[in-house]
């Protein structure tokens, strides 16, 4: 595996959490900063080693809701 793929989202009560795509690894956090330091510590407990992917992609997901 290359590269694995974060979903990234405006949490409701503040900050951002952080879900990857076809792993069961999800994180969350106050700042964008922050977040990149949980998503690569996630990443690096995850994965063994040799199966630890060389890219890490935050994919940034937000909704927006207008009047018909």
């Amino acid at each position: 595996m290359s590269e694995v793929v974060f979903l990234i989202e405006e949490a409701a009560e503040g900050g951002y959490s952080a879900r990857a795509v076809g792993e069961s690894i999800f994180t969350e956090a106050d700042s964008l900063d922050e977040l990149r330091v949980q998503v690569r510590d996630a990443v690096r407990c995850h994965f063994d080693e040799g199966r630890r992917p060389s890219l890490i992609r935050l994919h940034f997901v937000r909704d927006e809701v207008i009047a018909a």
